[in-house]
């Protein structure tokens, strides 16, 4: 019966992701991105000279190999096509580490590589990193003077214009490009055979596809001009950018949790003391460097070296899991977990939002351990959902401290268009992305609609409506003004339209819009129209393209799959047979461990740059669904009364 194996699975994964709760209640599972995160671990450690880990890079080695694509080359998730830049740093980390150029993976890469215009054509990123080890000379890269750290506020460009990624990559980044350190690389490795020119000849790099032509070939322009006055810029201005630059990292330096919690920010932070002629033993140096070990992954035949670490998260969204499959053992461990969080609210710093929300109180969480000056509101909105239903569920007032500052601050970070963005408010200085710097397009945090879908979900969970609420009913018409004509919403922050829609359909339901408003039927019926064949949903990075024209097939996944069904069943089709068919799918589809086996990527990074595996999605969200999808047949009412 289909009942009793529903009962099983929901049991079994249960189990499993309470044997996974650590000692102090809360969740963390690994977070992994692609090739160029394990390779620029392993480069930055040649790049300063340390004692090798033979080991440690064999393990790495080991991983690096076997995520090569079919193609000869390193893509940004599975199965994805091959980027040149990835690919560089990989051959570049095993070469390194000790490949032989002639083995058939080497030369599979090099010819990939070769045959798509050579190591030229990579990437900014990857520019400054051939420059610091003396293989391109530094004209190749757009100038960044150090300057910047001196702008006023009026300035079009200004610290404060861009997002919180940015920001904590670029200031230790600017001292290295006053500075123009070399490489020590003790080994002495290169890789000229991936240029179809002499490195030292090659030019600047191209416009991005996502460029607009006038602002870029003005910016270009001005970057010519920064160049050629760069070398006649006053000494005394230049050491006093340097040391508010240093000043700037110290302070947001985050322990051993890192500078913003993020690998690139943290190896700029370590080169940085470096380039300055910091000892090893100099404490903010040794934290810095500390800091990107606890990012490693070491199993037993491979590892690898992780983006950051996403406790916050993994906690809250587990909780939420729980709450669903409900009981006194899943919710005594969901509300473990949720004490857990209640200290890592952060309410004494005043972090970088302050710069357009000077007079908000500090009230969000971070997505790390720690990263009190870069709450987002995203993390505060699924926390304080979980809280605020627990709470609702004993009675108490647990966490009602927690829940009216979180509250306080997410209406104070909302934008003027109604909207959310992740980590600041109204960063919309689109131009900034046309500066030959930013050819990744990731320079700013704008107001996206997934975002906006979970702040919305917990105002309306804690009862605002659009009648009482002018910033419910702001975030209502902004989703409604950017539905696609498909049906769908976008999702920056998960792949793609399909997260986007579970979560605005969630945010909407719990709005109160009625479930057969035409947004609501136009979303419900494309979600259904995309079903694969199996009863499964699936999406990859390939829908970042820049000239989407719809919906393309991927293969399923279980964390998409959970996502479809939580969404039509926000739109109060549980018992459509689509839904029966994709609970068919989660059920079927279950490993002997009570999880599901992902390999596929299913969240974003940036889009079209940098994707991640939570490798947690595909241990809480089935469960999520399917619990629901029980507590919704076995009820009388079939209609979703949370906010996710």
């Amino acid at each position: 019966m289909m009942d009793d194996k529903l009962t099983h699975s929901i049991e079994s994964a249960t189990e499993a992701l309470l044997a996974r709760q650590r000692r102090d209640g809360h969740w963390v599972f690994e977070l992994e991105a692609d090739a160029t995160i394990p390779a620029e671990y392993v480069l930055l450690r040649h790049y300063l000279g340390e004692p090798v880990d033979a080991a440690l890079e064999a393990k790495i080695a080991v991983y690096l190999r076997r995520i090569q694509g079919a193609h000869g080359g390193w893509p940004l998730f599975a199965d994805g096509d091959l980027d040149v830049s990835a690919t560089v740093k990989a051959y570049f980390a095993l070469k390194m580490i000790g490949d032989a150029v002639d083995a058939d993976h080497m030369r599979r890469a090099r010819e990939a590589v070769l045959a798509r215009g050579g190591a030229a054509r990579a990437n900014v990123f990857t520019r400054i990193m051939l420059a610091l080890f003396g293989f391109i000379p530094w004209r190749t890269v757009p100038v960044m003077p150090i300057e910047i750290m001196l702008l006023p506020k009026w300035f079009p460009f200004h610290l404060d214009k861009i997002s919180y990624w940015s920001r904590t990559v670029i200031v230790p980044l600017l001292v290295l490009m006053a500075k123009k350190p070399l490489a020590r690389n003790g080994k002495g490795v290169r890789i000229d055979e991936l240029f179809l020119e002499p490195p030292q000849t090659i030019g600047p790099a191209p416009k991005a596809p996502q460029q607009k032509a006038l602002w870029f070939w003005f910016f270009r322009g001005v970057d010519n001009v920064l160049r050629a006055a760069e070398p006649y810029f006053p000494k005394a201005s230049r050491q006093r950018a340097i040391d508010r630059a240093v000043a700037w990292v110290g302070e947001r330096l985050n322990g051993e949790d890192g500078l913003g919690a993020i690998f690139p920010a943290m190896a700029n932070s370590v080169m940085m003391f470096d380039a300055l002629g910091y000892p090893q033993s100099d404490p903010q140096r040794a934290i810095a460097r500390t800091s990107i070990e606890k990012l490693l992954v070491v199993h037993e035949h491979e590892a690898y070296c992780q983006p950051c670490v996403s406790p916050i998260w993994d906690t809250g969204l587990v909780s939420h899991a729980l709450l669903e499959v409900g009981g006194e053992r899943p919710t005594a461990a969901a509300k473990r977990g949720l004490d857990w969080l209640i200290p890592k609210q952060i309410l004494d710093v005043r972090g970088d939002w302050i710069a357009r929300r000077p007079e908000l109180r500090p009230g969000g969480w971070a997505f790390q351990y720690a990263n009190a000056h870069y709450p987002d509101v995203d993390d505060t909105a699924v926390v304080a959902m979980a809280m605020d239903r627990i709470q609702n569920l004993s009675g108490g007032e647990d966490y009602s401290a927690s829940l009216s500052r979180a509250k306080e601050w997410i209406l104070g970070m909302q934008s003027a268009n109604g909207a959310w963005g992740a980590f600041d408010a109204d960063d919309e200085f689109y131009y900034l992305n046309n500066i030959p710097f930013a050819d990744h397009g990731a320079l700013l945090d704008p107001p996206t609609e997934d975002v906006t879908a979970r702040c919305l979900s917990m105002l309306a969970q804690f009862g605002e409506t659009a009648a009482n609420s002018p910033a419910v009913a702001r975030s209502i018409d902004y989703l409604r003004r950017t539905q696609l004509s498909e049906g769908s919403w976008y999702g920056r922050w998960g792949m793609n339209y399909i997260y986007g829609t579970w979560s605005v359909l969630c945010a909407l339901n719990a709005a109160g819009v009625d479930r057969a408003a035409p947004e609501m039927r136009k979303a419900r019926d494309w979600l259904i129209a995309i079903q694969n064949g199996d009863g499964g949903w699936g999406e990859d990075g390939s829908s970042y393209k820049l000239d989407y024209k719809g919906y393309e097939r991927a293969p399923s996944t279980a964390s998409q799959t959970a996502w479809a069904l939580l969404g039509l069943m926000a739109t109060g089709d549980v018992d459509h047979p689509a839904v029966a068919r994709g609970i068919a799918y989660l059920t079927a589809q279950q490993g002997a461990d009570g999880f599901w086996n992902e390999p596929r990527y299913t969240a974003t990074g940036f889009p079209r740059v940098f994707y991640l595996r939570y490798h947690g999605y595909a241990k809480f969200f089935p469960l999520w669904a399917l619990a629901r999808y029980r507590n919704l047949k076995n009820g009388n009412v079939r209609a979703v009364a949370f906010g996710m």
